[in-house]
C-alpha cells in the first residue's frame, strides 16, 4: 500500500512529455484516479486512444478534463475532489516566450496562481510545481516568468501552511532530454532528412536528465517536502557540441552548421543560485532549499556576528560533472525516445 492508494492525482499540462511519463510510473499502482488537465483536445484524444490500446486494464483510471490554467473556474472545477497535484502546465520555449512574453505571463505566472488558489480553496493535500533552471538568474522572458512563478509558489505555500490544509513545494531541473520541443529530436530529424545538425554555440553547456529522472524528482519532493521547499536534482552536463557528436555517433554524421545563439539563450544554466546554496541541504541525490520563513518585520531578527548572504558559487552546468562524448552517448541512450527511434531505423 502506498500514500497514493485510492487517491486522486491531477496533472496540469498532463498531455505533455512529463504527464505521459507519470502515467508510465503510476498506471499499475494502487492509485485511484489520475486526472489529465489540459487545453488541447486532440492530444487528449490521442492519449486516451493510446491508453485504451496499450493498457486496457488500466485505462479506466485516467480521466480527461478540458480546461486552461489561465481560466480559474475551469481549474477549480477540475480540482474538486483531488488529493494531489503535479503542476506541469507551462510555456517553456525560450524563443517563443521572448517574442510573446505576455503569453508566458498568462500561463506561467497567472496560471500557476490560479492552480494554487484553487488547490487551497479545495483543500488539496499536496501540490508539487515544476520549474526550470532558467528561473535562476533569469535573462530571458521564459526564465523571468518561471522565476516569478516560483515566487508565486512560495507566497502561496506560506498562506497554505498558515491554514494547515495544503503543502505546496517546487522542483527545479535542467533540460529534459527528448521532451517536446527539445534539441535531441530536432537533431535526429535533421539527420534523417540528410541535413547538417544546426548548433547554436558548441561551447554552451546544458544539464542532462531523462523524463524518468524528472518524475523521480517530483516524487521525492512529494514525499519529503515542507511548505515552500525547493528541490533540485544533482545533474550531469554536456556541451552542445559534444551532445551533437553523441547523437551523430548513434544516428550518423551529416555534418554541422553553427547558427549562433538564439534569442534569450545563456552560455550555461544555473540550477541553484549562490543565495540558495547558502541555505540548501544536501540530501544525497538531491538538494533541498528551505523556504525563507521570515516575515516583513525584519527588525525583530537580530543576528550576531558576520552576516553571510551567498555561498562562494552557484551550482551550474559549467561546474557540475561534465560528461565526455561517450558518456553523453550513454546518457542519451537512457531515453525511450532514442532507443525506440534506433529500433525503427534498424540501428539497434
Amino acid at each position: 500500500m502506498t500514500v497514493f492508494k485510492d487517491k486522486v492525482l491531477m496533472i496540469t499540462g498532463g498531455t505533455g512529455s512529463f504527464g505521459n511519463t507519470v502515467l508510465k510510473h503510476f498506471l499499475d499502482s494502487d492509485i485511484g484516479e489520475i486526472r489529465i488537465f489540459s487545453r488541447d483536445e486532440k492530444k487528449q484524444d490521442d492519449m486516451r486512444h493510446d491508453l485504451q490500446s496499450k493498457f486496457p486494464e488500466y485505462a479506466g483510471k485516467v480521466s480527461f478534463y478540458i480546461g486552461d490554467v489561465r481560466n480559474f473556474q475551469s481549474v477549480k472545477d477540475a480540482i474538486h475532489g483531488v488529493d494531489f497535484i503535479f503542476h506541469a502546465a507551462a510555456l517553456k520555449q525560450v524563443p517563443s516566450c521572448e517574442f510573446y512574453p505576455m503569453e508566458a505571463v498568462r500561463t506561467n505566472i497567472i496560471g500557476t496562481d490560479n492552480v494554487l488558489h484553487a488547490a487551497i480553496e479545495e483543500k488539496v493535500k499536496r501540490v508539487v510545481c515544476l520549474s526550470t533552471d532558467k528561473a535562476a538568474y533569469p535573462i530571458n522572458a521564459m526564465g523571468i516568468s518561471k522565476a516569478m512563478m516560483e515566487h508565486i509558489i512560495f507566497a502561496n505555500a506560506r498562506v497554505a501552511s498558515q491554514r494547515g490544509d495544503t503543502v505546496i513545494c517546487c522542483t527545479r531541473y535542467g533540460n529534459v532530454m527528448c521532451s517536446r520541443g527539445s534539441v535531441i529530436p530536432l537533431f535526429i530529424d535533421q539527420i534523417k532528412a540528410g541535413n547538417p545538425i544546426t548548433i547554436t554555440n558548441p561551447q554552451m553547456t546544458r544539464f542532462l536528465m531523462n523524463l524518468d529522472e524528472a518524475v523521480e524528482l517530483v516524487k521525492f519532493a512529494f514525499e519529503h517536502a515542507n511548505p515552500g521547499d525547493l528541490f533540485i536534482q544533482k545533474a550531469d552536463a554536456s556541451t552542445i557540441g559534444d551532445l551533437a557528436k553523441a547523437i551523430q555517433l548513434l544516428f550518423g554524421d551529416t555534418g554541422t552548421n553553427i547558427i549562433g545563439t538564439r534569442h534569450g539563450e545563456k552560455l550555461y544554466e544555473t540550477l541553484m543560485t549562490r543565495e540558495e546554496r547558502l541555505r540548501s541541504e544536501d540530501m544525497g541525490k538531491y538538494f533541498r532549499v528551505a523556504a525563507d520563513s521570515r516575515d516583513l518585520n525584519y527588525d525583530k531578527f537580530i543576528i550576531a556576528g558576520e552576516v553571510h548572504s551567498m555561498a562562494d558559487e552557484a551550482y551550474t552546468s559549467h561546474n557540475t560533472n561534465r560528461l565526455s562524448v561517450e558518456e553523453t552517448r550513454k546518457k542519451v541512450l537512457t531515453t525511450d525516445f532514442v532507443r525506440d527511434t534506433l529500433k525503427i531505423w534498424g540501428k539497434q
